[in-house]
C-alpha cells in the first residue's frame, strides 16, 4: 500500500484564522454517532451528520471553533453548514483519493458503491446472483 497518500496537507485555511483539517476515521465515526443522537428524523440526518463532522473539523487560529454539532446547527445555516461541508468533502477526496487510484477513478468507484439496488432491471442487476433479462427493442 503506498502511505504517500498520508504525506498531503492536513489543513486547508478558509478565511479569518478558520481552518478546515482532515479527520481521523474513528473521528468520523464519532460524528455518524453524535448526528444520530441529534437528528430526529431520517430527514434531518444529513445535515446533523455534516454538523457534526463540521465541529470536528473547523479550528479557529488552532483550536476548534466549535464544542459540538448541536452548536454547529445554533450558529450556522443550513446553507453555510452544506457549504462548508462539500468544502471539506473536496479537500479530503482531494487529498485522500483511495489506495492506487486518481481522484476520477475513486469518485467513479464510490458511486458504483452507493448505487442502491431498485426494482425492475434498468441495465444493472438488482440480485446479483440472477443475470439480468436479455433486453429487448432498438439498441439490443
Amino acid at each position: 500500500m503506498d502511505w504517500g497518500l498520508l504525506s498531503g496537507p492536513e489543513r486547508l485555511k478558509l478565511e479569518h484564522g478558520q481552518q478546515l483539517r482532515l479527520l481521523s476515521a474513528f473521528e468520523v465515526l464519532q460524528a455518524r454517532a453524535e448526528a444520530r443522537s441529534l437528528a430526529g428524523e431520517e430527514r434531518e440526518m444529513a445535515l446533523c451528520a455534516n454538523a457534526c463532522l463540521l465541529a470536528r473539523a473547523v479550528l479557529c487560529h488552532g483550536a476548534p471553533k466549535f464544542r459540538d454539532g448541536e452548536q454547529v446547527l445554533r450558529e450556522l445555516t443550513a446553507e453555510q453548514i452544506g457549504g462548508l461541508a462539500r468544502l471539506w468533502m473536496e479537500f479530503n477526496r482531494r487529498v485522500n483519493p483511495g489506495p492506487g487510484m486518481d481522484e476520477e477513478e475513486a469518485d467513479r468507484l464510490k458511486k458504483a458503491w452507493g448505487t442502491p439496488g431498485r426494482s425492475g432491471c434498468t441495465g444493472a442487476c438488482c440480485e446479483p446472483s440472477q443475470p439480468c433479462p436479455r433486453r429487448t427493442g432498438s439498441g439490443a
